[in-house]
């Protein structure tokens, strides 16, 4: 079953992001991920305001793929950079229709 890791993002400062984005890359496509957004174009049309600088879709295989990717020993030093450099929030969404 595919699954998506749907994120946004809002930096507190730009220190991480030059040594975060090549990591990042390199670790999602080891893990099966496809980016499908990586944008500041949005906005929101609809509920309560929710700020964010970035909105980010990645697509995963499997489940297992994208907690893979979020385990991986390489990627952990720039996960916490991340959250301590910005306000993070990352839901990862399964790839089906409960109300069908």
């Amino acid at each position: 079953m595919s699954y998506f890791s749907v994120l946004d993002v809002t930096p507190t400062n730009d220190a991480w992001i030059p040594d975060y984005l090549p990591t990042a890359n390199k670790l999602v496509q080891k893990h099966g991920g496809t980016y499908l957004a990586r944008t500041s174009s949005h906005e929101q049309v609809e509920g309560n305001e929710q700020q964010a600088a970035l909105r980010i879709i990645i697509s995963w295989p499997t489940k297992e793929a994208a907690l893979a990717f979020m385990n991986d020993p390489e990627y952990a030093p720039h996960l916490k950079a991340r959250t301590a450099g910005s306000v993070s929030h990352h839901f990862l969404i399964e790839a089906k229709d409960d109300l069908a």
